[in-house]
Parts: C-alpha cells; structure tokens; sequence
C-alpha cells in the first residue's frame, strides 16, 4: 500500500465520518427500524446524525484552526486534541442524550451505536492525556462491533441498496461482515503507514471502539 492510498482511506474512513456510515447501513439493512421503506426515507434522522457527528464537528475543528487553538486539522500533537475532543464530545452527548429521551424516535441498534460511540469518544480523551490513541481505530471498531450486534439481535439475513435505475446491490450479513473486517485492517494499516500511529495506539483504538459498544448495549438493554 502507497502513502497516497494509504491517506485516502484515512480520509474515507474519517472517524467523524463512520456514524454517517453505520446509519446509511442500518437503513440498508431494515429500514422499516426507522419507519420508512429506503435507505433515504427518513431524511430528519440523516440529517440529526450527520450535523451532530460530521458537520459542526467538523466546522469546529476548521474554527479552531482559524483561531490557532491546534496547530493542524489532522490533530498530530496530542495536546491539539484536547479541545477538539471536548468540543465533539459535547455534540455526541447532546445526541446520544436526545435519542435515549425519545426511544420512539430511532431504533434500539442505532441509539446504542450513539451512545457507544459517545463513551468511545470520552475514554479517547481520557486516555489522550496520557497517550495518543487513534481515533480511526476507535471508529472503525465501533463499526464493527456494531454490526456484530446487528447480526446477533436483528432477524435480518441481508442489506439492500438501491441504486435506481442501475438495479441494487444485495449483500449478506457474512459479507458485510467480512467487508468490515477488511476495512478494519485497512484503516489500522494506513495508520501505521502514515506513521500517525503506533501499533499499540492502533490495538488500544480497536479495543476501545469495540469494547465501548457492547458496553453502551448492554447498558440500554437494562435501561
């Protein structure tokens, strides 16, 4: 893998990115979860996770560029991701928080993805005040382990994209599965080869993302 390959897939799987992914595929997987028949049904939902955990993340990071509280968008030095990680972490908790007051409003699988990825999010910082650990890691194992659960708690075999005219691509739940996997060792290796990371930060990032879920699922089940 070359380095310009190797920082594309950093920034395809961008953790800010990853919930947007998980709740695309959530939609593919059984969208009558979210009231609607497609992937694109519930625009109000799309709308909610992808401000909250991409866009004023994202917008907030550029402003504190601008403003010469961190040194660099890509957050390298550990003490850049001090405030970026608050700032984000506020946005995942108002979220998290809004879809646990309204259970009707979201799928369990979904809301205990948020809130996992809220937990994963606060025990990064933590840890970052000793530590650098990644991010991408953290995200991409949250992924993961999140359709792990899905293939243990939903009685669905298959996700379904359609792609309008062009038909639609159908994939098991086995091949997802391996698909995630793959992109889970990609992203740890593109990690290693930008040398943003060490091996230990990466494994530290996988078992937080993936630990953090299970946590968050087994806290709602009981909730």
């Amino acid at each position: 893998m070359t380095r310009s390959i190797a920082y594309t897939v950093s920034v395809l799987f961008h953790p800010l990115i990853i919930p947007s992914y998980v709740l695309v595929t959530l939609l593919a997987i059984n969208p009558f979860m979210f009231g609607v028949n497609s992937i694109w049904g519930n625009e109000i939902i799309l709308l909610q996770v992808f401000l909250s955990t991409f866009l004023l993340p994202a917008f907030s990071l550029m402003m504190l560029r601008q403003l010469d509280f961190v040194k660099s968008i890509e957050l390298e030095d550990r003490e850049d991701r001090i405030i970026p990680f608050i700032v984000t972490g506020i946005f995942y908790i108002g979220l998290a928080v809004f879809l646990i007051k309204t259970p009707n409003h979201s799928p369990h699988i979904l809301t205990s993805f948020i809130l996992g990825a809220t937990i994963a999010l606060w025990v990064s910082f933590l840890i970052n005040l000793f530590t650098k650990v990644s991010i991408h890691a953290v995200a991409i194992a949250g992924f993961l382990a999140v359709v792990i659960l899905c293939m243990q708690h939903l009685e669905f075999d298959q996700l379904l994209i359609e792609l309008g005219e062009l038909g639609a691509i159908r994939l098991s739940m086995r091949a997802l599965l391996m698909i995630v996997i793959l992109f889970t060792g990609l992203v740890g290796t593109s990690r290693l080869l930008l040398k943003a990371h060490t091996p230990y930060q990466i494994y530290l990032g996988y078992f937080v993302g993936f630990l953090t879920q299970f946590v968050a699922n087994n806290f709602l089940s009981n909730y």
